[in-house]
């Protein structure tokens, strides 16, 4: 039997969330991520891995703790992070890479492994992913429908440009008061929410 192939595997879709520190808007996008999977796939949801890194990451910090305030907020789980700095075996194992911003997104091209193709910021894969008939995209094992998902929304990328430059940002709240956690983890709840749909085939439980 062939070996699989790093970032190329059949049985499961590797999702990378990446920021600078790792320690805020990262590990709130990874572990929202996983809530929200767990929520619409049940045990299925073991078939998706959802991780994050930092190009500039706090090796083995804690996430911050008003990043887990709000993570709990939402119902999501904040224990057991610790921070891991960005490293070249994240980026090819990943069949998506969600950066906060776009210089984090030069920044993970930048490390090569033909990222280009399945690296996007956050809120440009949601504007993407938006514009995608979800008709389109198979019906078999959700690792199948999410590599489809990525290819559909990298052929759309050059012609569907933001509306302005700061549209694909999440802006740091590092040494931010709570209040601004909490936007930061609406703005990130709220673009996680249709990627995660249309990636799965299943829309967010009424809460």
């Amino acid at each position: 039997m062939t070996p699989p192939i790093p970032g190329q595997r059949d049985d499961y879709f590797r999702i990378l969330h990446v920021c600078t520190g790792n320690v805020c808007r990262s590990p709130m996008a990874e572990r929202l991520t996983r809530h929200e999977l767990t929520q619409r796939l049940g045990g299925g949801a073991s078939g998706i891995i959802v991780e994050s890194a930092g190009t500039w990451g706090h090796e083995g910090a804690p996430m911050e703790a008003h990043a887990a305030t709000v993570l709990a907020e939402y119902a999501a789980d904040p224990s057991g992070f610790l921070g891991r700095e960005l490293l070249d075996d994240h980026v090819i194992d990943a069949d998506l890479v969600l950066t906060a911003t776009r210089d984090h997104r030069a920044q993970v091209i930048s490390m090569g492994h033909a990222a280009g193709l399945r690296t996007f910021t956050l809120k440009e894969f949601t504007r993407l992913v938006r514009a995608i008939d979800p008709t389109t995209l198979p019906e078999g094992s959700v690792t199948e429908r999410a590599r489809s998902l990525v290819r559909a929304a990298a052929a759309l990328r050059g012609w569907l440009l933001a509306p302005t430059p700061d549209a694909d940002e999440v802006y740091d709240p590092y040494g931010a008061p709570l209040t601004f956690f909490r936007s930061i983890g609406e703005e990130i709840h709220g673009a996680l929410d249709p990627v995660l749909t249309a990636l799965t085939g299943v829309a967010a439980p009424t809460r």
